[in-house]
């Protein structure tokens, strides 16, 4: 079985909005492919996402409440096929914990390389939508590469 692991800094905004379009599109698509989430720092470790990431989901019916932060762990890298990174800076902290399997999101859905930016340099909500909307846009490519295994 595929499995996908998407990662920003702290696991409660960026990382569990992408987990949750990941396994909405993977069970409309009757996939076998596992989704987690983590952060590459343990700053908010076992806390929801935040509420405006939940209140984004949950305008597209996603249901991301159940989910917890938790940071990536040396199990991380054997355990997942796929390790999904918010942006460079994610990206290359990952690499320099071990992984060697690491994508950026950006370089999925014609976005050509851009992070995904973190929606609380943004004012408000608007931030949110545009991640929630990029996300979308990106998962959806990777979650098609996957499932037809070019990646």
């Amino acid at each position: 079985m595929n499995r996908i692991l998407f990662v920003c800094l702290g696991n409660i905004c960026r990382s569990p909005l992408a987990h949750g379009v990941a396994e909405q599109l993977v069970n409309k698509k009757n996939l076998e492919i596992f989704i987690d989430s983590a952060g590459t720092s343990d700053w908010h470790m076992g806390e929801a996402p935040c509420e405006y990431s939940i209140k984004i989901a949950d305008q597209y019916n996603i249901d991301i409440n159940q989910q917890q932060s938790r940071p990536i762990t040396k199990k991380d890298i054997t355990l997942f096929k796929h390790v999904v990174a918010m942006d460079k800076q994610n990206k290359a902290d990952l690499e320099a914990f071990g992984f060697d399997n690491v994508h950026l999101m950006g370089d999925f859905g014609n976005f050509q390389g851009e992070d995904v930016p973190d929606p609380y340099f943004f004012d408000g909500f608007e931030g949110f939508e545009h991640v929630y909307n990029m996300l979308a846009l990106c998962v959806e490519d990777f979650i098609t590469k996957v499932e037809n295994g070019s990646l």
